[in-house]
């Protein structure tokens, strides 16, 4: 299971989200997909998965408080949970450490 979201510092450089547009329970998606989209005071960019799987939860909370994503990302401004069809992938993603090195922390 792989819990979808957007990183603290993504939230930040959106600005203030007004709105997500995610995908539903039982979607099927493959890796790379775009899935939805994250609409801000600045700008509207797609929502792109890093899995392959089956998405089996989304967070409803989204739809009524997006700011959620920008408050608190890793807690209660998740998006959505997927069901992963190939574990492998993750061996492709960057842990926090590795992504704060390339942010330069």
């Amino acid at each position: 299971m792989a819990t979808i979201g957007v990183t603290d510092f993504a939230a930040g450089e959106l600005g203030d989200i007004v709105f997500v547009e995610m995908p539903e329970v039982g979607d099927d998606m493959n890796a790379e997909d775009i899935v939805g989209s994250i609409e801000s005071v600045k700008a509207v960019e797609d929502l792109v998965v890093p899995v392959s799987g089956e998405v089996v939860e989304v967070n409803v909370a989204i739809d009524a408080t997006p700011e959620l994503v920008n408050s608190d990302p890793f807690d209660t401004g998740w998006l959505f949970k997927v069901k992963l069809s190939d574990e492998s992938e993750l061996d492709k993603l960057l842990d926090a450490a590795a992504y704060d090195d390339i942010l330069g922390g």
